[in-house]
């Protein structure tokens, strides 16, 4: 007869005993028992050492070709693809998101930080220092004209499309001249739509116009005028470099959009000469069938004559005094002042440089209507303000 103490049996690890017994690691936790070796006990769904479901290990057991093992094995790369992505962009991110020049101020750092560019744009069109599209919407004849231009030179394109339609030009002809004409289009938006060189209200004279005696204020713009800057009535604004004030641009002629305006002349003539050529070659030297019209485009070629002929005139006369601008250094207002008060004299006027009005950029976009880019911004333009100022003083120590 079995002692009590052989009686006794040790539970699984998982399954509650009833009287305390002990666990034999050696075999999983089991002692051979009568009865643990007769029937099996229930497989075991809770324990009271933990206190909580756990499940066996034979059913935790998950295949290696389940869609779950599959998802959880693709979770942690994934996620620390995302994670390592995301580290990136903010490494890249932080140093864009610096602290107002006023907060580093007050933690005792003193650095340089441009924000003329950083203001906040507003989607607005009109010439004030706030709207953010500048476009001269208040002179009504100005946009008229401005649309005029858009109309001649798309109908010249579309005349000579429709000539090459019916063989009546060849093909390259048209891609050139088409070409021309929406370089011209981009060339007169650019000039219409960027702000000519504007002086803003914190404006203050730069390094080299600083130790000059005659300062002068504009009373309407409240703002410092640099030389060779006039207020424009219809743009309301204080111009740097101004020109005039061309109707056929609705806009002011300044330092900032002479490139657009001078691509735009030369585009024009171009394309105006090469017009005449092209007519006049199939008019008088081309005495074949080949080289007569339709009868329905005659008029439209007549009309197209007239015009280039005109544009023609127009833009040498105003390329003539651009060049003479650039020769001279100044604008057409302050050379006929000058020429009024009989003080001009061209040999001691400097020229303009080139850079100064096609930027520093390669050559090849000199020819194409985008923004310069100054070496010397504040020079160029003639006027600075305190962060600008602070840097360049600093850079000098």
């Amino acid at each position: 007869m079995a002692s009590p103490a052989d009686d006794k049996e040790s539970t699984p690890l998982l399954f509650s005993p009833k009287g305390g017994g002990h666990l034999d690691p050696a075999n999983n936790g089991v002692s051979d028992g009568p009865r643990r070796r007769a029937a099996p006990p229930p497989q075991p769904l809770e324990t009271h050492y933990f206190a909580s479901k756990f499940d066996p290990p034979q059913i935790a057991k998950v295949s290696t070709n389940s869609s779950k093992y599959r998802s959880e094995n693709l979770a942690t790369p994934i996620v620390k693809k995302i994670y390592s992505s995301y580290s990136i962009i903010k490494d890249a991110i932080q140093p864009m998101t610096k602290p107002s020049l006023a907060d580093e101020k007050r933690q005792g750092k003193i650095y340089y930080e441009d924000t003329y560019n950083d203001l906040p744009w507003r989607c607005s069109c009109g010439t004030h220092h706030k709207d953010g599209i500048w476009l001269n919407h208040s002179d009504k004849a100005g946009l008229v004209m401005s649309s005029l231009v858009w109309l001649m030179i798309v109908y010249a394109g579309f005349t000579v499309t429709l000539l090459v339609n019916n063989n009546s030009l060849p093909s390259h002809v048209g891609v050139i001249y088409c070409t021309l004409c929406a370089l011209a289009l981009a060339s007169h938006a650019k000039t219409a739509l960027t702000d000519p060189g504007s002086i803003p209200k914190r404006a203050i004279p730069n390094e080299d116009n600083a130790s000059d005696p005659t300062v002068k204020f504009c009373n309407l713009c409240e703002t410092y005028k640099p030389p060779k800057s006039h207020h424009c009535r219809i743009c309301d604004r204080c111009i740097s470099g101004m020109d005039h004030h061309c109707p056929w641009m609705n806009n002011c002629i300044g330092t900032a959009n002479l490139k657009h305006f001078f691509l735009f002349l030369i585009y024009v003539w171009t394309a105006s000469a090469y017009a005449l050529v092209i007519f006049g070659m199939n008019y008088f030297l081309c005495n074949s069938e080949e080289c007569i019209f339709p009868t329905g485009l005659v008029a439209l070629v007549r009309l197209m004559t007239f015009m280039c002929v005109g544009a023609l005139i127009f833009t040498s006369n105003m390329l003539m005094s651009v060049f003479w601008g650039i020769m001279t250094g100044m604008g057409t207002i302050d050379r006929m002042k000058k020429q009024e008060d009989k003080t001009f004299d061209e040999s001691e006027e400097e020229p303009m440089a080139f850079t100064d009005i096609f930027g520093i950029g390669s050559y090849f976009t000199w020819f194409l209507p985008i923004d310069p880019i100054f070496n010397d911004y504040d020079s160029v333009m003639g006027y600075s303000n305190a962060e600008r100022l602070q840097r360049e003083r600093s850079t000098l120590v």
